[in-house]
């Protein structure tokens, strides 16, 4: 018997599990995106300057490998076309429901099969696959009088390509990854840019090396050339990178180099201290970017560290006084713990996915959860990576998922034991307790309770190997 599986999410998470079922023959699949097109995140945010801080020929598919990246480290546009052409080049685009967005999925234990609904209908799976991913719901931050605020404002996943910048007096409030990014591009075009910053962050330099003609034919023309090059850029994630985060031999080379950096690019020693995190580099997230400090030290633009009181009709309020402003962008990151929170999960007895982990998400593997038979996970608690590339652990976890399928054809509906669980817990728990995102930060790595629910405590490597191949036995199996 071939599965019917319904998968959520068309981002690279969904779209690797439905090429993984193609190649395998099973084609009773359902590719649910709540969104008008392919590629997740990088359909969403289009800000200027989008791009990726992991570089292009490993942000991919190791069965997919794409020759003709223009980048070491690939913008936004190119890396959505990239997935569009996986979509084509795989027959997906039949298996899509584009701006199809699930509501629920309820387990029908006397069917043994998942009830999964949307606002049109209601269909039968016996699978589902979860590739909702953990950066797609903007959060704003919550800040008096905001809708009271005169200009144009949004956040910078849903930017607002019809408001013109130029000349205008810009705030952005928010410093991390999505804003060190764009903030350079805004600055070249807006009369006055004030960038709001609670907390700031580590930056490392970014290489914005390009790959010419040359370089792309002998990539495309000499394979193992490129096998090299992504292997070479795995190996320095997994040995120079992850170290630094489990408190290994490079904890204090990474905070040197970045110092380096910011004295080398921030003369003005007032604004270079504003600009100095006072917590160990990668408790939070780590921006990658060789734009953001030269942007910070333009005449137009301030870095304002007191603290916001309200929005007003003209501008932002801070304990220091007005700043007006004409836009404001909201760069203040996603709603990253809540994982499955935009749809109601009901599994076994009744029980619902969000009071099950109403003290935190967790997931046996990060894929499976006790209590709800053949539900899986994709980019699931405690699988973010904070070093290397995350495609690398969805395909760990589709390939396990796959094995999956095996069984659970044969055997019935599965689902993880709670013993199987709790001991998992407890390792990742162990884990965690050398990880530099105990430190004290705050992060989107943890929830509200303080909990690192986002982050895998090892190496890559690691997770590949426990990832394999199912383990029967910490399943239960229902005929």
């Amino acid at each position: 018997m071939r599965p019917n599986v319904a998968i959520i999410g068309a981002g690279f998470g969904g779209l690797c599990m439905a090429i993984q079922l193609e190649k395998a023959g099973v084609r009773s699949y359902t590719i649910f995106e709540k969104g008008d097109n392919v590629g997740g995140t990088w359909r969403d945010n289009t800000y200027p300057g989008a791009g990726c801080d992991i570089p292009s020929h490993l942000y991919s598919f190791s069965f997919e490998r794409y020759s003709s990246w223009t980048r070491r480290y690939a913008a936004q546009p190119e890396i959505l076309s990239y997935l569009e052409g996986c979509a084509d080049k795989y027959g997906l685009r039949p298996h899509l429901r584009l701006n199809t967005a699930v509501t629920s999925a309820t387990f029908d234990e006397s069917l043994g099969k998942w009830r999964v609904r949307t606002a049109d209908e209601e269909e039968l799976f016996d699978v589902v696959v979860s590739a909702v991913g953990q950066l797609n719901r903007p959060q704003l931050p919550d800040i008096p009088g905001m809708s009271a605020f005169d200009g144009a404002s949004f956040h910078s996943a849903r930017w607002d390509h019809s408001v013109d910048l130029a000349g205008r007096r810009v705030a952005v409030i928010g410093n991390g990854s999505s804003a060190a990014q764009f903030i350079p591009k805004v600055a070249e075009v807006a009369g006055h840019l004030d960038v709001f910053q609670r907390t700031p962050n580590w930056v490392i330099p970014k290489p914005e090396a390009a790959f010419g003609p040359r370089m792309r034919t002998a990539f495309r023309l000499v394979p193992f050339l490129q096998r090299v090059y992504r292997e070479w850029s795995y190996r320095y994630a997994e040995h120079t990178l992850y170290p630094a985060l489990a408190g290994g031999w490079t904890k204090d080379l990474l905070p040197k180099h970045a110092l380096e950096h910011l004295r080398a690019q921030v003369p003005d020693p007032l604004l270079r201290a504003k600009l100095t995190p006072d917590y160990p580099l990668g408790c939070k997230r780590v921006v990658v970017d060789s734009g953001f400090y030269p942007a910070l030290t333009r005449p137009d633009v301030d870095v304002v560290t007191d603290r916001i009181v309200q929005i007003l009709p003209e501008g932002v309020e801070t304990a220091a006084g007005l700043r007006e402003a004409d836009v404001i962008v909201y760069a203040t990151g996603f709603e990253t713990s809540g994982f499955l929170s935009s749809i109601e999960v009901t599994g076994r007895e009744g029980r619902h996915l969000a009071e099950e982990w109403k003290d935190g998400a967790e997931a046996y593997l990060g894929i499976a959860v006790p209590r709800f038979p053949n539900l899986f996970m994709l980019y699931g608690p405690n699988t973010n990576l904070g070093h290397n590339s995350i495609v690398f652990m969805l395909e760990c976890q589709v390939r396990y998922i796959m094995g999956c399928l095996a069984h659970l054809t044969s055997r019935g509906p599965m689902e993880v034991r709670p013993e199987a669980m709790a001991t998992w817990r407890q390792s990742v728990d162990k884990a965690m307790e050398g990880m530099v995102w105990q430190a004290g930060c705050t992060s989107w790595y943890k929830n509200a309770a303080g909990r690192v629910t986002g982050n895998w405590p090892g190496s890559a490597s690691a997770y590949r190997r426990i990832t394999r191949a199912p383990r029967p036995e910490a399943f239960h199996f229902a005929r």
